[in-house]
């Protein structure tokens, strides 16, 4: 964990406890030592990203800052946008085998597993006047998955070699994944 996402991360936690939060806590819940979560919250009130108040000779209190709310308010924004990115970026991917797949002649398409993309499929497969079908798990697959595109969900494993009719979304989440990563020579 680089010391900036820690610094964001005590803040984060600080500012969602009401109740306070000691020290200890702070270290076990973000995973650090006592004593770095000791350095991080002093660097913190030096930059003005936390107050910290002596409530008495053994209880601190902190306290975010406007600054430090601000710091986890474009965390939170940045966080936004890369996630509106990603989503564009699987609709397009997702938009193209819903294109292919009526164009193929396919009736619609199977989704086989639980996916945080089932709404995006779904709304495509509308789009595309193709029938939308789920299926919990790959073990025993209904048997009218002839003339469907079977797309498996995130938590499904690859499809088997050779299988012409299946997708795997967890193949382009991993190259969506792979082409956002700077390369070593950037």
């Amino acid at each position: 964990m680089h010391s900036s996402e820690a610094e964001l991360d005590i803040l984060e936690k600080i500012s969602s406890n009401h109740a306070g939060v000691s020290q200890r806590d702070l270290a076990r819940i973000i995973g650090l030592s006592l004593g770095m979560t000791n350095a991080i919250l002093k660097r913190l009130a030096q930059k003005g990203w936390l107050k910290v108040k002596k409530v008495n000779n053994r209880n601190i209190q902190y306290v975010v800052s406007p600054l430090g709310i601000q710091k986890l308010a474009r965390r939170s924004y940045r966080y936004f946008r890369r996630t509106i990115k990603n989503v564009v970026y699987y609709k397009e991917s997702i938009e193209s085998l819903a294109a292919e797949a009526a164009a193929r002649r396919y009736k619609g398409i199977l989704l086989v597993g639980k996916s945080d993309l089932d709404f995006i499929v779904e709304h495509l497969c509308l789009k595309h006047r193709l029938e939308f079908h789920r299926w919990e798990t790959a073990s025993r697959m209904p048997k009218t998955a002839d003339r469907l595109l079977v797309l498996l969900g995130e938590t499904i494993g690859d499809p088997e070699p050779g299988t012409a009719n299946c997708v795997s979304l967890r193949r382009i989440i991993m190259s969506r994944e792979s082409r956002s990563k700077p390369s070593a020579t950037s």
